[in-house]
């Protein structure tokens, strides 16, 4: 599971997944002493559990982490760890779709950052219908599911209330972009095909989620073509 809280990611691993020790910039068991200025670059926490999640949460929230890029708690209690997270915030989903076309992807610009097309679902909405609809609308296209990207998670407050939202993600192809425009209603200014070198000249500009995704699907485009 990656939950980006004010756009750092919080990663939760099981303690039977490998784990890659050098790649981290601090190590830390849960009961081990820190702050919050000792969190730079990228933290792993061994044995973590609700209390060392709850704290950090509340670091994450309220502090500035400049210096963090990433936080990996591993865990024999998963799911459990997942569920306590969970209950913290009020769950809304949303879904959205990363669109192909010869080879290019699509961005669109909204509100000074290049994005993904998604949004909230609908009630009782189906998962797949709900992307197909949100890039459908944002960018005045018409697409087809291809495959599926990993979900990511983010929360953010609105009216008080803390919201943790979860979005579903799809590979798409285009059929049709032949009337392509984008959707002035939701502050999208513009919506553009980009190859994947020009996608990573802008990624530092968009949200970490959204740089999440975009490099899964890079990745997994690149060990397909050498295979």
């Amino acid at each position: 599971m990656n939950v980006f809280i004010n756009d750092i990611p919080l990663i939760l691993k099981k303690s039977s997944e490998k784990i890659f020790k050098h790649k981290y910039d601090l190590v830390l068991g849960k009961d081990d002493h820190f702050t919050s200025k000792d969190l730079t670059g990228n933290v792993l926490f061994k044995d973590a559990d609700a209390a060392l999640v709850d704290r950090l949460v509340r670091l994450m929230e309220v502090k500035k982490l400049k210096r963090l890029d990433s936080l990996t708690l591993v865990t024999e209690k998963k799911k459990k760890l997942i569920e306590h997270l969970k209950d913290q915030f009020k769950i809304i989903k949303a879904a959205g779709g990363l669109v192909a076309k010869d080879g290019k992807i699509l961005l669109i610009h909204r509100l000074g950052v290049w994005d993904l097309p998604k949004g909230k679902l609908n009630k009782d909405e189906e998962t797949q219908l709900g992307a197909l609809r949100e890039v459908e609308e944002e960018c005045n296209i018409k697409v087809a599911i291809t495959g599926e990207l990993p979900n990511t998670w983010h929360s953010y407050a609105y009216k008080g209330k803390k919201i943790l939202k979860k979005t579903s993600w799809y590979t798409m192809q285009c059929l049709d972009d032949s009337l392509m425009r984008p959707q002035a209603e939701e502050s999208i200014e513009e919506v553009r095909f980009m190859t994947p070198n020009e996608v990573l000249e802008v990624l530092p500009e968009s949200y970490a989620s959204i740089q999440f995704v975009i490099r899964d699907y890079l990745n997994a485009t690149r060990k397909a073509g050498k295979e």
